[in-house]
């Protein structure tokens, strides 16, 4: 028998041995993942026991006590943790983004905030203003505190999705004393931050999303960041967090709709089989669903290629370069969003022509797929996104980075 003494060692294999790692906790939060839909009831001990374990610090580099993931590690990760669950990826977005931020930044904060990363520090998320805010105008102030040489925060801030689970919460603010517009990290663990889980979606419902109310709370001086710093890829990123959830979702429903098939009993008299698991046309929409699931997956690994191209790009002290990287994945999110919004929600609903009328079951909570992609499609209209797309190819023109919701200004402002 030949042996083999030379294997190169690959991507795939790195991220095997990686995903061996989380696996058997993906495994557990999956046991649970109807009940806690049906029951409304948040991951607090699923998530902890992620970070305790070290998802967090996927992305902190080896020499700092984390994984070094790369980005298509993480996303391939995320899109697994995803068809065990959908809510808690998306829980972990602004944790993520956060984290990347600090990756690409410079200056002492950067060592301190990967080490509370290691030490299973989390940051949840509080950008968006809902109410007469207009477009461009920030509600939620950061003014200086004249008793401290640090800052206090006031606001509200709605879809605050897994600041709830959170130590620490990336908020979009805006400074009194410069009219500077900025990020605030503001402790969770203080007097003057509250938080509701006031989320009422028919999907994504136990994201921790709702509504945070800062009323004065602290915010260390070396915490308010300027947004401008922010890192330049960041809306793409925020974007492939959700075609992982995409991705997963559909490979959640194949396995469950799988799982119906292979153990259902009952046949009809005009079928085509002895059993259901053996029925050609009911493999065939099984089939079609698993096939979606592949194209998902094999979507969102693209896009996160072109995110780690975008990376690296901020260290190539190449200006030009480094804004042609930005643009390209801002670009491949944008048309994997158009592609994944339509493919997973037909995907979560075609799994009900492989089921009979007991596959409508609430016990079995199958619609929970459906009601999961079509929420998660929803974030960021993909028309908008489509339209840029379209632009591009036309035009040339360049895709925005940066973007806002709000009320239309006054006539004439």
């Amino acid at each position: 028998m030949t042996t083999i003494t030379n294997i190169t060692r690959t991507a795939d294999a790195d991220y095997e041995l990686l995903a061996a790692r989380f696996r058997p906790l993906f495994a557990r939060i999956a046991e649970g993942a109807s009940r806690r839909d049906r029951e409304h009831e948040l991951p607090r001990n699923e998530i902890r026991a992620l970070i305790d374990a070290g998802f967090g610090a996927l992305r902190v580099p080896v020499a700092d006590g984390g994984f070094g993931a790369s980005l298509p590690q993480l996303f391939r990760l995320l899109t697994e943790l995803a068809a065990a669950d959908p809510n808690i990826p998306q829980a972990l977005r602004g944790h993520f983004a956060f984290v990347e931020d600090r990756l690409v930044s410079s200056g002492p904060q950067r060592e301190t905030w990967l080490g509370r990363f290691v030490d299973g520090e989390t940051v949840g998320n509080s950008w968006t203003e809902v109410g007469g805010v207009t477009i461009g105008d920030v509600i939620t102030k950061v003014s200086p505190d004249p008793d401290s040489r640090g800052f206090l925060i006031s606001g509200t801030k709605y879809y605050s999705t897994g600041s709830i689970f959170a130590d620490w919460i990336d908020t979009f603010a805006q400074r009194t004393d410069n009219g500077v517009k900025v990020i605030a990290v503001v402790s969770a663990h203080q007097s003057g931050v509250t938080h509701a889980d006031d989320w009422d979606g028919f999907g994504q419902q136990t994201t921790g999303s709702g509504t945070s109310t800062f009323d004065a709370a602290r915010v260390d001086a070396e915490n308010v960041i300027d947004f401008d710093t922010r890192f330049a890829y960041q809306t793409a990123f925020y974007q492939a967090v959700l075609l992982a959830v995409l991705a997963g979702t559909i490979k959640g429903a194949e396995h469950d709709v799988a799982r119906e098939v292979r153990t259902r009993t009952r046949i009809f008299s005009h079928g085509n089989a002895p059993s259901f698991a053996a029925d050609p046309q009911i493999l065939q929409v099984v089939g079609e669903v698993s096939a979606a699931a592949y194209a998902a997956e094999a979507t969102v690994e693209r896009a996160a290629r072109a995110l780690q191209h975008a990376y690296e790009g901020a260290f190539l002290d190449d200006e030009a370069e480094d804004e042609r990287r930005n643009d390209v994945a801002e670009l491949e999110t944008a048309k994997a969003q158009v592609i994944l919004s339509s493919l997973a929600t037909r995907a979560t609903s075609d799994v009900f022509g492989a089921l009979a009328a007991s596959g409508v079951s609430t016990a079995k909570n199958l619609d929970r797929h459906w009601r999961n992609a079509r929420t998660a499609a929803n974030h960021n209209p993909w028309v908008f996104k489509a339209r840029i797309v379209g632009d591009h190819s036309v035009n040339g023109a360049v895709p925005p980075r940066i973007w806002s919701i709000g009320s239309a200004p006054a006539p004439g402002a």
